[in-house]
């Protein structure tokens, strides 16, 4: 197959020919082994490479699908042999093709995340320009596809110090995006020179606007970019600015606009897509408030993001369990430090169903006592609204299983039950308690916790 693309190819046929040659390539590179045939076989790139740029736009675009297949490979070699495309690929980001300019976006945007040589040469050939010009496409398709290969770019281990800090110019990235048709809103600024940080204010402003809820709202284009701001977060370059700029209050209002599309059931697919990206960008940036500041935060003392959070949990648990982790991790930073969201679990009878999670897994045991110990904590006007209640039989319940992490979070927490409601303490010697912790005093890892739990049992 390959041998008989490079004859048809090197023979100057017609391009009917070598379009159907390539066409029968292009099936053949979806398998690993074709792959590597290809990028052994001498002259073969630099083949595909000219017919990528000649002047026959249907060779072009066959070649582009090519190349599309070879980028989905696995292998850093395979993603190297591609290198002498790069330049013509970010060249074509310029077209007048929407459909070639977005295989080219996803096709760069598969390179980039298979190999560090590709994204050594990409950066100085320009990438960073070349996704900017894409910015102007009014094409959704296209920005999908921007969201996609930006995403790659920013998750490399290099972003941290080498692109998210200096290389982006995404001062004049977002001049361009806010002019674009598919975004309507604010007014049109000048560029700024191309040297200027990601970290831009407007580059904030554009990638949270991005994801405002509302009718201009493209759930493909907001999954990408989503996760385009969640690997920013991650990067730690400075998340404080983006606290500045209204990171939480935007993601707050996001959440609340998937709970109401869970409950309407609309387009349920994107909805699963989105949430773990946003739920990863609010737990992540949730840890960089400071304990003082919580109370300041309008978006987190609002009860309805505690509600939609646990609307989508339910969502979660009937189409995609595993994100229900995702949830839980997010509703035990929420509640770390705010006793107004611990309020809002208790007077929106939220304990039940949290506790009904459970037994689904040794790590949402984990999670769901977690947060719980983040309620009890707050103190004893808390406890008193858990007691009496179902939640001893459940910790009981939880002595009797061999994961020693959930059970050292079930001491933590029966500990802290005990020292601001010394009714529970009773119950618990009265429903067999010390027998349940028995069973566990041979773990090195519990044992002073289970003396220590004994003792305040026992002598309060």
């Amino acid at each position: 197959m390959v041998q008989q693309f490079l004859r048809l190819a090197q023979r100057g046929t017609d391009e009917k020919e070598r379009e159907k040659a390539l066409v029968s390539l292009r099936r053949g590179l979806q398998h690993p082994e074709t792959q590597q045939t290809f990028i052994r076989l001498e002259g073969s790139m630099r083949t595909l490479v000219g017919l990528l740029t000649s002047n026959r736009a249907l060779l072009q675009l066959e070649a582009a699908r090519c190349l599309h297949e070879l980028s989905h490979s696995e292998q850093s070699a395979v993603a190297e042999a591609c290198l002498p495309a790069t330049s013509y690929l970010l060249t074509y980001l310029s077209g007048h093709s929407s459909e070639f300019i977005e295989l080219c976006l996803y096709t760069l945007g598969n390179l980039i995340v298979e190999s560090e040589a590709v994204r050594k040469q990409l950066l100085p050939q320009g990438i960073v320009p070349a996704l900017v010009a894409c910015i102007q496409s009014p094409h959704v398709a296209v920005l999908e596809a921007l969201g996609y290969a930006l995403s790659q770019l920013l998750q490399s281990k290099e972003a941290p110090e080498k692109i998210i800090p200096e290389n982006l110019g995404f001062g004049y990235f977002l001049a361009v995006f806010e002019r674009s048709h598919w975004y309507l809103c604010g007014s049109c600024s000048q560029p700024t020179s191309a040297g200027s940080s990601l970290l831009d204010s407007s580059l904030l402003q554009h990638m949270l606007r991005l994801m405002q809820p509302g009718p201009k709202l493209n759930l493909g284009v907001a999954v990408e970019f989503a996760w385009c701001l969640h690997y920013i977060i991650c990067s730690q370059v400075n998340n404080a600015m983006l606290l500045s700029h209204g990171a939480l209050p935007t993601l707050a209002m996001l959440l609340l606009d998937m709970a109401g599309a869970a409950q309407r059931m609309d387009d349920a697919g994107l909805e699963l897509q989105l949430a773990c990206p946003v739920f990863r960008c609010l737990s992540n940036l949730l840890t960089e408030v400071p304990v003082e500041a919580m109370g300041e935060q309008m978006e987190l003392r609002d009860e309805r993001i505690v509600a939609a959070l646990f609307i989508l949990l339910q969502f979660f648990l009937q189409k995609q369990p595993t994100l229900l982790s995702e949830g839980l991790w997010l509703l035990n930073n929420l509640t770390a430090n705010s006793p107004t969201l611990c309020t809002s679990l208790l007077s929106l009878d939220l304990i039940e169903p949290l506790l009904q999670l459970l037994p689904l897994s040794n790590v949402i045991s984990v999670l769901v006592l977690t947060v719980l110990c983040n309620i009890v904590e707050k103190g004893p006007a808390y406890c008193q609204r858990l007691w009496p209640g179902p939640l001893l039989s459940c910790l009981l319940n939880t002595l009797v299983l061999s994961d020693i992490e959930v059970v050292g979070q079930s001491l933590e927490l029966l500990q802290l039950l005990f020292l601001y409601q010394p009714e529970a303490a009773q119950a618990f010697l009265q429903q067999s308690g010390l027998q349940a912790l028995e069973r566990h005093q041979e773990e090195t890892q519990l044992r002073d916790r289970i003396l220590a739990l004994q003792q305040t049992a026992i002598h309060g």
